[in-house]
């Protein structure tokens, strides 16, 4: 079951849901008095963005209960109060990430503990004003001693009891996945992926193909790298508040390299009526066992810079043209470019009418 919408969708995993290949990312929603920010950010411009995503047919959000230590949550709560039963999104959210209320810059911490994280479940479904969250995955692994196996039978637990209708894993590798596929399937896996952020294509991607896992990545744009419209200037200009600002892949030599990356996907993006950004999405839409992306946006017009991602298609040629320009330009590590397939299209599913 999934919203009504007129994008292709596809199958998330073997789960009942389809979700549209773009989904809406909500972490910069949360604002920027934290320590892993965006700037500052505006609530209503917040709420608009959601709902404008929604109606022109993105069919999920992606948040976790860290983004703005809670707030990214609530601010979607909201957005939902706007919105028809018919066009409600999937929701997808995360947790596994504690943080302290009196020091709002101190970095969460990766908690596993079982009664912890219940606890934080029902915090997400009351922030979210839901009564069952649609996915919820465990954002990174632990550091607190707890097990995998303890905190996926939370989960498994939750999803049991009707609180949760699916379980995943987020930024976990191949033996974790293995671990917790041994429990109880694991219904998705968020991991970063980008034509700068490659790994995830030498194991994790091929991993989830085998076993049905649905896979949703993150920054396809690389946080901002791979729109376009990044400049040097930009980048020297981002503010304290925003966690982009020293980040290794926003200082030299890698910004470089990145920005010639992405001024490379310009001519494609000319070739096809579309942005820098959305070419950069839909390469991540090309490879084996992606079934959708997460993308970030503060506001209506951002969304609708990207949103043709949702339908745009690259072809070998595409392909060909950016593994050169990984080749040429140095940026990322990672394979290159998906294995050819002679009919791709059979991993789209027609849009369903179904509510």
């Amino acid at each position: 079951m999934h919203p009504v919408t007129s994008f292709p969708v596809r199958a998330l995993g073997t789960t009942d849901m389809s979700i549209t290949r773009v989904g809406f990312g909500a972490w910069a929603l949360g604002g920027g008095d934290w320590a892993r920010g965006w700037g500052a950010q505006n609530d209503a411009e917040s709420i608009a963005a959601i709902q404008h995503a929604v109606r022109r047919g993105i069919n999920w959000i992606d948040t976790a209960a860290v983004y703005g230590l809670g707030h990214s949550e609530t601010i979607i709560g909201q957005a939902l109060k706007g919105l028809s039963r018919a066009e409600r999104p999937l929701i997808f959210t995360k947790g596994g990430l504690r943080w302290d209320d009196h020091d709002r810059q101190a970095m969460p911490r990766r908690v596993g503990d079982p009664d912890s994280l219940r606890e934080e479940i029902d915090a997400s479904l009351k922030r979210l004003g839901v009564e069952t969250i649609d996915l919820y995955q465990m954002h990174w692994p632990t550091d607190d001693g707890t097990p995998l196996e303890a905190y996926w039978q939370v989960l498994l637990d939750a999803k049991r009891s009707g609180k949760v209708r699916a379980v995943g894993l987020s930024n976990h590798n191949v033996a974790q996945l293995e671990a917790a596929e041994r429990l109880g399937h694991v219904d998705s896996l968020q991991p970063p992926f980008s034509a700068i952020q490659r790994s995830a294509a030498d194991d994790v991607l091929p991993w989830c193909d085998r076993h049905n896992t649905g896979v949703i990545v993150y920054s396809p744009m690389q946080s901002g790298l791979l729109t376009g419209t990044m400049t040097p200037d930009r980048v020297r200009a981002l503010g304290h508040d925003d966690w982009r600002a020293g980040h290794v892949e926003y200082t030299s030599p890698r910004l470089e390299r990145n920005l010639a990356l992405a001024d490379a996907m310009k001519p494609l993006a000319q070739r096809h009526g579309a942005t820098t950004a959305a070419v950069a999405i839909a390469w991540t839409l090309t490879w084996p066992g992606v079934t959708g992306a997460i993308v970030g946006a503060r506001s209506p017009a951002q969304v609708d810079d990207w949103l043709a991602a949702a339908t745009l298609e690259l072809d070998d040629d595409d392909l060909d043209a950016v593994a050169d320009a990984i080749a040429r330009t140095g940026a990322g590590v990672g394979p290159a470019r998906p294995p050819r397939r002679e009919d791709d299209s059979v991993l789209d599913i027609l849009p369903s009418l179904s509510l």
